[in-house]
């Protein structure tokens, strides 16, 4: 089998589309194997080529985040990443809910698409830093986090938890033999305690709080990287 990461693309801009295309085909690691230009193309691509990565924009005809939730389902190896210009901090967190593994602004450097798609194949989330920033600073300005979370019991941190680290709502059930209807109920609280709007900010915010438990023992650059994406490899280009 090829070690390369293969890659679709999906846009309505077709410049764009070629441009992104042309760009990663000169990545010896890559492989572009397909295009599309809606939300019911990247569907029928996912599962016709199973790509490594799948690269869909936000804004194109069809429901982008049905089309995401549906290729997470229908085909869980297909890591999806979102390339667009929406800056808007609810469909951020709308791909991610829905199981999409990046979001990358289309001003992104070269080097940095390169690393991000990267960084998906292997499973990890890659958010352009700014806008990463962007997303944790508002996230704190609505989050008390650490009364919040001291208001969590131990049942709802040990389900947050286990959502934190990918556990789906029938599989955290199955953990801990409840049902799943009980746990979505545990994950109603958390997210009201957290003032969290959905899954991925009470995630987020939970996730702040680990790190913040550690302040005293890591220093503080180290800990604002963390907050962010991994850094472009130097020797990409």
């Amino acid at each position: 089998m090829s070690s390369r990461i293969r890659i679709c693309i999906v846009d309505d801009h077709p410049l764009l589309r070629q441009g992104v295309v042309a760009a990663l085909r000169r990545v010896a690691e890559f492989e572009v194997v397909e295009q599309g230009g809606s939300a019911d193309e990247a569907k029928a691509i996912a599962i016709k080529h199973m790509p490594d990565v799948i690269l869909m924009d936000v804004n194109m005809p069809g429901d982008s985040f049905a089309a995401v939730r549906s290729i997470v389902s229908a085909t869980p190896t297909v890591k999806v990443m979102m390339l667009t210009v929406s800056e808007s901090e609810d469909d951020a967190y709308t791909a991610l809910e829905a199981g999409a593994k990046g979001y990358v602004l289309k001003g992104i450097s070269g080097p940095e698409l390169v690393q991000a798609i990267k960084n998906v194949a292997l499973g990890q989330t890659f958010i352009t830093p700014g806008f990463a920033s962007k997303l944790i600073s508002n996230l704190k300005k609505h989050n008390d986090d650490e009364k919040s979370v001291a208001e969590l019991t131990h049942r709802e941190e040990q389900i947050i938890r286990e959502v934190a680290n990918g556990l789906t709502n029938r599989e955290v059930a199955e953990k801990f033999s409840l049902s799943e209807k009980t746990v979505k109920h545990y994950m109603t609280s958390v997210m009201q305690k957290l003032h969290a709007r959905n899954r991925v900010e009470a995630v987020t915010a939970i996730r702040l709080h680990w790190k913040n438990e550690h302040l005293s023992r890591v220093k503080p650059r180290q800990v604002s990287q963390r907050l962010l994406p991994t850094p472009p490899d130097r020797d990409v280009n």
